[in-house]
């Protein structure tokens, strides 16, 4: 049965196997999504992107040959910053972590359930992560110990963040959707948002998980334990 909410939500899928392209492709319709194309190779997908502009791209972490990271940012334009899932193999863990500085939002492994990619690209294209913890703990590691032991560069930024704004960081960095930060700072929804915009531009990240990424790298926030 279609989900009416996800009509809209147009797939991209990039793949270099016609079979798996295709199974993939039969598995998203059924759950109710539309795939716009299929593309087997770097410059298909960028044609496809540009032309279909999808929601979602899933994107397997090699294509023809080629290392599918190098061009996440030359889909993503294309396709007017479309939301990256990428589909591996769970123990290419340093690809995982060069997928998300590349620009992907997501990881989903080939040996887990359909249902997993189906709402990970629903989850994705609401906005939200699609990351286990370890690449996620890998990536605050690595941001940290890359940090400069002198002045931060990006320390004008953060010092241009008002309270309430470093507040808003914060919750983000707990989790927290901006239904459950309005309640939990006593302002509308529509507040938040602003909010978000200005940091945003300010920190010049592009969403949420950026901001997290950015976040934990330059002590807006604590890393978890």
């Amino acid at each position: 049965m279609t989900n009416p909410a996800s009509e809209q939500l147009r797939i991209l899928i990039v793949d270099d196997h016609l079979m798996v392209r295709a199974g993939l492709g039969k598995l998203l319709e059924e759950a109710g999504l539309k795939v716009v194309g299929m593309a087997g190779n770097r410059s298909e997908a960028i044609a496809l992107a540009a032309r279909e502009k999808p929601d979602v791209v899933l994107l397997e972490l090699e294509v023809d040959g080629e290392d599918s990271l190098l061009f996440i940012p030359d889909i993503r334009e294309a396709a007017n910053n479309a939301r990256v899932l990428i589909l591996t193999a769970p123990r290419q863990l340093e690809g995982h972590q060069r997928a998300v500085q590349a620009g992907a939002v997501g990881v989903v492994f080939k040996n887990q359930e359909p249902e997993v990619l189906i709402k990970a690209v629903r989850k994705v294209h609401a906005g939200e992560v699609w990351l286990d913890r370890t690449t996620m703990g890998n990536l605050f590691s690595e941001m940290t110990r890359k940090k400069s032991n002198g002045r931060d560069p990006d320390e004008t930024r953060k010092e241009s963040l008002t309270e309430r704004e470093h507040q808003v960081i914060s919750l983000i960095a707990e989790g927290l959707k901006n239904k459950q930060i309005a309640q939990r700072l006593f302002i509308s929804e529509t507040t938040v948002t602003h909010h978000l915009s200005s940091i945003f531009s300010k920190l010049e990240v592009s969403d949420r998980l950026e901001l997290v990424i950015y976040a934990f790298g330059h002590d807006l926030a604590r890393l978890p334990k």
